[in-house]
């Protein structure tokens, strides 16, 4: 599996990698998941997938080959647009030379891509594409694309990222959300790359390989994960059975009358004398929701 972000901004582009694949337990592997296209001055373009690494590597190899019927290709074509629907064409290729075959053995034909960049005169640009070549873009009401293992790295994002974040904010945002995926996640991995694109430079402005030894982080990992328990600690516990008005933390007022569900014993089971509320089983319940 893997976890791989990208997040169009104002200022730029920023995308984020891991480098971990595995087919089952005992077979972990390393193999980089970001892919750049770039002619300086001119073009400057980013794939990041995840998914079946043979169908990604050969949808890479496709894309970096192939023309359309007008004779572009990705390193000539005129717009973003145009560069997304020839990586959705080499999805659809791939796809018809090997989705039977993979079938008769039982594997899915299963890949995502984060594609984004910019070509001179025209804006950033993000993308994401699926396994049937079609494709969306990304708008400011949303920002940012993830792909794979996304569930643990996005609350972060959706709370911190809009598109006047600044790229080295955006930067430690991504790292941020990769670093709550690998620890939730055994399915990602180190080493990471990371990509930070400034608007209009088309050049790549800023990559690294992050490993365990980086030293900035290791402090991310350190510090968040020590502030996280800092702001829990600093929230007040929650006050039960009391007027709302007497404190701002009421989280059950006396008031309320709320009951769990209680379902109801055999007959032969003998009860105590109840002092709480009325019995209420799952058929009254019911019952009652109907009135």
């Amino acid at each position: 599996m893997t976890y791989c972000v990208g997040m169009r901004l104002n200022a730029g582009l920023v995308f984020l990698s891991d480098s971990r694949t595995n087919a089952g337990v005992d077979q972990v592997g390393t193999f980089r998941k970001m892919s750049v296209f770039e002619i300086p001055g001119e073009r400057m373009m980013v794939m990041m997938t995840a998914g079946n690494l043979s169908i990604s590597q050969s949808i890479r190899q496709l894309l970096s080959e192939q023309q359309n019927a007008d004779g572009h290709s990705i390193w000539t074509a005129t717009s973003m647009h145009e560069a997304a629907r020839l990586l959705g064409d080499a999805v659809r290729q791939v796809h018809e030379r090997d989705a039977k075959s993979l079938a008769e053995f039982g594997i899915e034909f299963n890949v995502s891509i984060i594609f984004g960049g910019q070509i001179k005169n025209e804006r950033c640009r993000l993308f994401q594409i699926y396994s049937a070549g079609n494709f969306i873009e990304s708008h400011d009401e949303n920002t940012y694309f993830q792909i794979g293992e996304a569930k643990y790295g996005k609350p972060i994002i959706d709370r911190v990222v809009t598109p006047a974040t600044s790229l080295d904010d955006a930067a430690k945002c991504a790292l941020i959300s990769m670093d709550s995926t690998l620890r939730s996640n055994v399915s990602v991995g180190l080493p990471l790359d990371l990509l930070v694109y400034e608007t209009d430079k088309l050049a790549v402005t800023h990559f690294v390989t992050i490993d365990e030894r980086n030293q900035y982080f290791q402090m991310i990992r350190s510090t968040w994960g020590h502030q996280l328990k800092r702001v829990f600690e600093g929230l007040d516990h929650p006050v039960w059975d009391a007027a709302p008005e007497a404190t701002s933390n009421v989280l059950h007022s006396a008031q309320a009358g709320s009951q769990p569900v209680r379902v109801a014993p055999p007959a032969n089971v003998a009860m105590p004398p109840l002092s709480s509320a009325p019995l209420q089983t799952l058929t009254q319940q019911f019952h009652d929701g109907q009135q």
